[in-house]
């Protein structure tokens, strides 16, 4: 069993209880303290190898099972990427069975600069965010176990990364919020296409950042073959974000492996609602 490196920056252990979260540590080494099993979910940050591979099975089960993702991974069964060994995983498992049912993975700051970019810088140009990358982590490859989808588990990841951030310094949070193009029983762009532009158009009329932040898909999903009237629900991760106060930062980019259209959002912890900053804070 491999330890994984020491984190560029202290992650936090905290369990899930009664809906809120409670740090599970004394104040004095928050690294070591193990999570309480407290109202059937706990969440730690990753600190052996093996932790960050049940992260990456569940995260080959939704993408490549679900979202119909090629992936290309060298670990057969797992979704495993470059920059995986640069984040910090943040993981959900039962406090039962101790099955990893829900996952995040967070790039930080000083992080991004060892590798020399971010997984969005990949899918976009970044460039009117460069005056925040001080600041600024990226999230990303989220999913929950599709048995656990019932909004317990991403609260919990939401508030151990703003507890995270919070104590770090750290102001904003950026990431690819994914639609998958499987809808009505069809796959790919021809079948969700129609889909992403809805939903593309919905949010840009409430949700787009200003000016200043908009950032260009390398890839841009091709918005003008679509019918973008249709009334379709965001997926329930993009809805989430936006009920915190994330925004847009510009149209969706075209990811073919992932089977998805890609929005690039941000989430300021200034611009979080009144209700959700004393949640987060309290934790």
């Amino acid at each position: 069993m491999k330890e994984q490196p020491t984190p560029t920056l202290p992650p936090s252990r905290v369990t899930l209880a009664r809906g809120l979260l409670h740090p599970g540590h004394t104040g004095r080494d928050h690294r070591q303290a193990a999570p309480r099993p407290i109202g059937g979910l706990q969440v730690a940050w990753a600190r052996h190898e093996d932790e960050v591979r049940a992260a990456q099975r569940l995260r080959y089960q939704v993408f490549a099972g679900e979202m119909g993702a090629r992936l290309q991974t060298q670990v057969p069964g797992h979704d495993v990427d470059l920059f995986d060994d640069f984040c910090e995983h943040l993981l959900v498992r039962t406090s039962d069975t101790r099955e990893v049912v829900g996952t995040y993975r967070v790039l930080t700051p000083a992080q991004a600069l060892r590798i020399g970019s971010t997984y969005s810088d990949t899918e976009f140009d970044l460039t009117r965010l460069r005056s925040l990358r001080e600041r600024m982590v990226e999230t990303g490859r989220a999913c929950v176990h599709p048995a656990h989808r019932h909004g317990g588990v991403i609260l919990a990841l939401w508030s151990a990364l703003a507890g995270f951030m919070e104590r770090n310094q750290l102001d904003t949070m950026v990431g690819c919020a994914s639609i998958p193009l499987r809808h009505g029983g069809a796959s790919g762009i021809e079948g969700g296409g129609d889909a992403a532009a809805s939903i593309w158009n919905q949010v840009r009329r409430t949700h787009l950042a200003p000016i200043e932040y908009h950032v260009r898909p390398r890839l841009p999903l091709p918005l003008g073959q679509f019918d973008g009237t249709q009334a379709i629900e965001p997926p329930a991760l993009i809805k989430g974000y936006l009920r915190l106060g994330a925004e847009v930062l510009g149209p969706p980019a075209w990811d073919p492996d992932f089977n998805s259209a890609d929005l690039p959002m941000m989430l300021r912890i200034a611009n979080l609602p009144a209700r959700y900053r004393r949640h987060f804070q309290a934790t």
